[in-house]
């Protein structure tokens, strides 16, 4: 056996673990009230981590929403019961259908036998398959049968927008959102933790030097001096070695970090995404509103037909 790879393993796994036992006896520390002292972060840089954990909550608010746009009955009454026949076949495909029937039997015929296409299980597509079959079961000559069945195309016409709709916010906004959280964000997460780390690592290494008998550590005021320098008179040379190293990798992580944080914060990238949300919005609630302006006319129209038809007979009748 080759004790030589045996004991170079053990030093590997040493080196690696080693740097996690200090900092988490480090943090150990600090959270029992035992620590000497804890290197302060600078002010400008706790404020960018306030507004990076701000932007991630905002992130995470709008997706605990807007990620119902993925789920295509999000506005489907609960209580309603349809069933399979309702659902297998389209307002408008029953509608062409049965405008090529001839009795009574065939449009039974169609509006029970299942079709090719299911029908979306949406609120307006649902009014439509209710309006659909309420006229249906009226007199064909009547206004309000003719008034139902424009009002189910009509009702389906808005649903097929609302899909529309859905479809553009969960690949244009709910897709940016989540790639900005898992990607920009979660870098900026890496960096402030390698930031604590940097920063455990050093308030450990300075422990060991003071507990080790020296005086004072790099970048730190001692006892009667006033200039901020340190005296390391105390020091050997790898406890100076040891400090500083931890100093260079904490200020380094620190930059790097502030780097990440601010590129996250200035990115125009959510504003982006929150305009592609109110464009779809946009999009469907005018396609809506053309739909609903071209039918409500023919609807007063009939209703205006049939206010004459009821007043004459009346009339004729007193």
């Amino acid at each position: 056996m080759d004790f030589s790879k045996i004991q170079g393993l053990g030093k590997n796994i040493s080196s690696s673990f080693t740097p996690f036992a200090t900092r988490t006896q480090q943090f150990m520390r600090e959270q029992l009230g035992q620590a000497d002292e804890k290197t302060q972060l600078p002010p400008d840089y706790l404020e960018l981590e306030k507004r990076v954990d701000a932007l991630k909550n905002v992130h995470q608010k709008m997706l605990a929403v807007t990620t119902q746009y993925g789920n295509e009955s999000y506005d489907y009454p609960p209580n309603l019961r349809e069933s399979i026949v309702d659902m297998s076949r389209t307002t408008l495909e029953k509608v062409q259908l049965l405008g090529g029937a001839s009795t009574a039997a065939e449009a039974q015929n169609i509006l029970t036998k299942p079709g090719t296409k299911a029908a979306p299980k949406t609120f307006p597509h649902a009014i439509g398959r209710a309006s659909l079959a309420a006229s249906h079961s009226l007199d064909p000559a009547e206004p309000l049968a003719t008034a139902l069945e424009k009002y189910a195309l009509a009702s389906e016409q808005v649903g097929e927008a609302r899909l529309q709709q859905d479809a553009q916010i969960v690949s244009r906004f709910n897709s940016a959102f989540t790639t900005t959280l898992n990607t920009n964000l979660m870098f900026a997460t890496k960096a402030r933790k390698n930031v604590e780390n940097a920063r455990l690592s050093l308030d450990a290494a300075k422990s060991r030097a003071k507990s080790g008998g020296g005086i004072g550590f790099p970048g730190l005021a001692s006892p009667g001096r006033k200039d901020g320098v340190a005296e390391d008179e105390g020091l050997t040379e790898e406890q100076r070695v040891e400090v500083e190293t931890a100093e260079d990798e904490f200020v380094g992580c620190t930059e790097e970090a502030v780097g990440v944080m601010k590129n996250v914060l200035d990115t125009p990238e959510p504003l982006r995404n929150l305009a592609d949300l109110v464009q779809a919005q946009l999009e469907f609630h005018k396609k809506a509103y053309e739909i609903y302006t071209e039918l409500a006319p023919l609807i007063e129209s009939l209703q205006v037909e049939q206010e004459a038809s009821y007043r004459k007979s009346r009339e004729e009748g007193a």
